[in-house]
């Protein structure tokens, strides 16, 4: 383990402050070298992905072993898909400028529904209870999924300084991790303060995925609860890494 400065003031050359870990690999898997990936997520032992960009944007489930598309939804221009939730036999998903979300049956993927929300959409996940959700600012919202209402809203820091350009998001064994948009850092939340408990550097599995667009960063998290797996990505990436969780606490 290693030691970084608060996020905000990293570029700055702080001093050391919040611990940072270096991802572990458990294992490497294949994963769509042009999924563009916005969401991930883990649910009953299932995998499934959004991807982004105009005319690109699609809802999968993937087989987790091979990184087959098993089914795939596809979300219609203008909107440009982002990320995706599990709510009982539905599944949500955003898109980015246009506050619009799509509902999604699990079985068949075919669209049931639609809501609406103010601001970008980023990100969902879910911590059993409420959808949490991401929009590129510091706050992220605790949202009512039959209705999509806010209920609370988080702000997350960093020794007080704001940590913006949250992105893709899973709950973990009580904590938030995020992607951090535009780096190979994921942040660890605490989902009651909204204080930046540690950093996860994923930088080694982005030089092995051989990437090396301006925006083919880390971006995707999944998390597997019944068997203690966590999964990460990036945007077309061609591995699926599993990692070691982080310690709890």
């Amino acid at each position: 383990m290693r030691w970084a400065a608060p996020l905000a003031l990293l570029l700055l050359g702080a001093a050391p402050g919040l611990p940072i870990t270096a991802a572990q690999v458990v294992a490497t898997l294949p994963h769509d070298p042009g999924a563009y990936t916005e969401g991930l997520f883990i649910d009953r032992g299932e995998l499934f992905e959004s991807t982004g960009e105009v005319g690109r944007s699609s809802v999968r489930k993937v087989k987790l072993e091979t990184g087959a598309v098993l089914a795939r939804a596809t979300v219609p221009p203008p909107y440009f898909g982002e990320g995706i939730a599990p709510w009982g036999d539905q599944i949500l998903s955003l898109t980015w400028k246009d506050g619009v979300g799509f509902r999604w049956s699990r079985d068949g993927l075919k669209r049931i529904g639609r809501f609406s929300y103010r601001g970008e959409g980023w990100a969902l996940t879910s911590d059993g209870q409420q959808l949490i959700m991401s929009d590129g600012t510091a706050v992220l919202r605790f949202v009512d999924p039959a209705q999509f209402r806010v209920t609370r809203r988080l702000r997350v820091t960093a020794y007080g300084q704001p940590v913006t350009q949250l992105n893709e998001i899973e709950y973990v064994d009580g904590e938030i991790l995020a992607n951090v948009w535009l780096t190979d850092t994921i942040v660890r939340i605490d989902p009651t303060t909204g204080a930046v408990k540690g950093l996860i550097d994923v930088s080694a599995l982005h030089a092995q995925a051989g990437v090396t667009g301006y925006d083919d960063v880390a971006n995707g998290i999944a998390w597997d609860a019944e068997r203690r797996r966590l999964f990460v990505t990036g945007k077309r990436w061609p591995y699926l890494f599993e990692i070691a969780p982080p310690p709890r606490g």
